[in-house]
C-alpha cells in the first residue's frame, strides 16, 4: 500500500518529464505493431496469395492455415510471456517478422510462386502472433504510471488505429507500384521495431507497476 501511495506522490516535474518519454514509447509500440504490416496480411491474405498466382480455392485454404497459425502462436505467447519476459519475445518476434517479410519480398521481386511464399508468410505471422500481437498490450498496460495511465493508454490506442488505417488504406496503391518494395517496407519496419525494443523499451517482467515507475523516473531524472 505504501508503494502504491508513493506512486501517486511522485513530483509533478519528474512525472511530466517521465510521462512525455513513456507516452512516446507507448505510441511507437502501437505504431510499430501496425507498420510491420500484420493487418495487411490478415485483411488481404486471399488477395496476396492470388496476386502470387494461387488459385482462389488454394488462396482461401492458405488463409485458413494462417488463421490456425494465429491461434497456435498466440497461445504460445500467453504461456511464455511471463517465463521469458517481454523484451526477448518482442525482439525474437521482430527478427522472425524481418526474415518472413524480406523472404516474401524476395519471392515477389523474383516472380517465384510456390510453397516458399506461404512458408515465409507463416514465419512472419507466427513471429507476430507470439510477440507483437499480444505482448505489446501487456507492455503498454505495465509501463504507464498511475497518474497518466488512462489518458496514455487512450493515446496509444488512438495511435494504433490511426496506423492501422494508414497501412491498410495505402497497401493497394503500394502493391500497384511494386509488390517487392511493399513487402520490403514491412521488412524494414520489422527490423526497426527490433532496434527500438532493444534500445528504448524497459523490461517489465517481475516488476510491479510501482517498482517500474520508480526505476524509470529515477533513471530519467539521473
Amino acid at each position: 500500500m505504501f508503494e502504491i501511495k508513493k506512486s501517486f506522490d511522485v513530483s509533478k516535474a519528474k512525472l511530466f518529464s517521465y510521462g512525455k518519454a513513456i507516452i512516446v514509447i507507448g505510441i511507437l509500440l502501437s505504431v510499430f505493431q501496425q507498420f510491420v504490416g500484420i493487418n495487411v496480411a490478415l485483411y488481404y491474405a486471399p488477395r496476396i496469395f492470388e496476386s502470387m498466382g494461387a488459385a482462389r480455392d488454394a488462396s482461401m485454404f492458405q488463409t485458413i492455415v494462417m488463421g490456425l497459425v494465429n491461434v497456435l502462436f498466440t497461445l504460445i505467447a500467453i504461456f511464455t510471456v511471463d517465463k521469458f519476459g517481454r523484451k526477448p519475445l518482442l525482439i525474437i518476434g521482430s527478427i522472425g517478422m524481418t526474415i518472413g517479410m524480406f523472404g516474401v519480398a524476395g519471392m515477389a521481386f523474383s516472380n517465384i510462386i510456390g510453397i516458399g511464399t506461404l512458408i515465409f508468410i507463416i514465419i512472419y505471422t507466427a513471429s507476430f502472433m507470439m510477440s507483437w500481437g499480444p505482448v505489446v498490450w501487456v507492455l503498454i498496460s505495465e509501463i504507464f504510471p498511475n497518474k497518466i495511465r488512462g489518458q496514455a493508454v487512450a493515446i496509444a490506442v488512438a495511435a494504433q488505429w490511426s496506423a492501422n488505417y494508414f497501412i491498410s488504406s495505402t497497401y493497394p496503391a503500394m502493391m500497384e507500384f511494386s509488390g517487392g518494395l511493399t513487402y520490403s517496407f514491412y521488412g524494414v519496419m520489422s527490423l526497426l521495431s527490433a532496434i527500438f525494443i532493444w534500445k528504448f523499451v524497459p523490461e517489465t517482467k517481475g516488476r510491479s507497476l510501482e517498482e517500474l515507475e520508480t526505476i524509470l523516473v529515477n533513471k530519467k531524472s539521473a
